[in-house]
């Protein structure tokens, strides 16, 4: 006859996670601290990175401001630059709040 385990011996021996009593394992809960760790870590990089962005936004608005000349192309660019600007704000709002 073939041995058959179950329970807490069938995990020992195939090494499961300790479920027993609790609904969720050890592992589960390191799992969702090591998700955590990194969706923090990502919020963090992107917040690092679109402020890099807007810095740079706002130095070459300031260049097209000081330019001395004014016409069609550089009218585009400044209303391109602002729409993303505004775009790069918007983002930075919306990943400050997700550390709330």
């Amino acid at each position: 006859l073939p041995l058959v385990l179950t329970g807490k011996g069938l995990c020992d021996m195939l090494g499961c996670p300790a479920t027993f009593g609790r609904g969720r394992s050890v592992d589960d809960r390191e799992y969702e601290n090591t998700d955590l760790e990194i969706d923090q870590k990502l919020i963090a990089e992107g917040a690092m990175q679109l402020t890099g962005e807007i810095k740079v936004l706002e130095a070459w608005l300031r260049e097209l401001d000081e330019a001395e000349e004014e016409n069609e192309e550089i009218l585009a660019v400044r209303k391109s630059y602002n729409d993303m600007l505004r775009s790069r704000k918007e983002m930075l709002t919306t990943l400050e709040k997700q550390v709330r």
